[in-house]
């Protein structure tokens, strides 16, 4: 089954002990190598989905290999593909990241879905980051195996690059600035392309934070239908950018009713 070996991952990368040892999330993979998958699934299948065999001969790879599985794992911990049925599919995000006019604001959303590189943003949004030694400690502090310390650093650093948060520099984490382009063109003349309005017509702000609540608010379908999985999806962004628009909360659990 495919859903059984993508969550055999860690181990298939000869890291049974990261599976019983580090509490919190995060990938094997940095975040180019998750969006290589989404673009190997959109140029193939467009909307569609694929089986493993699929996958892997469009992205050069065996089904069997740990790399390739490893590959995928990481796809799943940024939110950019999802599994259905034993079949891997783009999320919203996933179909997010391969448009261009969407994938610099689809990065910054993938980055902070992992929730080891989004509390470390958290931690260091407003200053510089510890030297090397210092956030390996950190990591560890966090969840993060004492044997996977390093990967873990290397793949947050790849991946805080890969998505923009390094632009001013490799010790300080900045959320990019992104601009509401990935909405049609009426909905962006109607908020004079860069400020959401409330009633009285009255800016609600344009810093880089409230540019991705607007990208996330312009996302909204005009119409119907609407699956529940995209809803569930969507308000789980939404959150996350409440997170760093206002600051760390409480957790807030959203999940479809089985």
């Amino acid at each position: 089954m495919a859903a059984s070996k993508i969550e055999a991952a860690p181990e298939a990368a000869s890291q049974t002990q990261v599976r019983q040892r580090s509490t919190i999330g995060f990938p094997y993979m940095d975040l180019e190598s998750a969006v290589e998958l989404a673009n190997a699934i959109h140029d193939h299948a467009g909307h569609g989905d694929c089986d493993d065999d699929q996958l892997a001969a469009w992205s050069g790879q065996s089904a069997k290999s740990s790399t390739f599985r490893v590959q995928v794992y990481a796809a799943r911990t940024f939110g950019i593909l999802e599994i259905e049925n034993d079949r891997h599919k783009l999320t919203e995000l996933g179909r997010a990241i391969v448009d261009p006019k969407q994938a610099r604001s689809a990065r910054v959303k993938a980055f902070i879905h992992v929730p080891l590189f989004k509390t470390i943003f958290d931690n260091h949004r407003s200053g510089v980051l510890p030297p090397t030694a210092a956030l390996e400690r950190e990591i560890v502090q966090l969840g993060v195996s004492e044997k996977q310390k390093g990967r873990a650093r290397v793949v947050f650093e790849k991946s805080a690059e890969q998505s923009g948060f390094f632009e001013h520099g490799k010790n300080r984490l900045v959320m990019p600035g992104v601009a509401p382009d990935a909405a049609p063109a009426g909905k962006r003349q109607e908020n004079n392309g860069s400020q959401l309005q409330d009633r009285n017509g009255r800016g609600t702000g344009s810093g880089p934070e409230d540019a991705l609540i607007q990208a996330l608010m312009q996302k909204l379908p005009p119409s119907g239908p609407w699956s529940a999985d995209e809803r569930v999806n969507w308000l789980k962004l939404l959150t996350m950018a409440f997170q760093i628009a206002y600051g760390p909360s409480d957790e807030i659990e959203i999940k479809k009713q089985v």
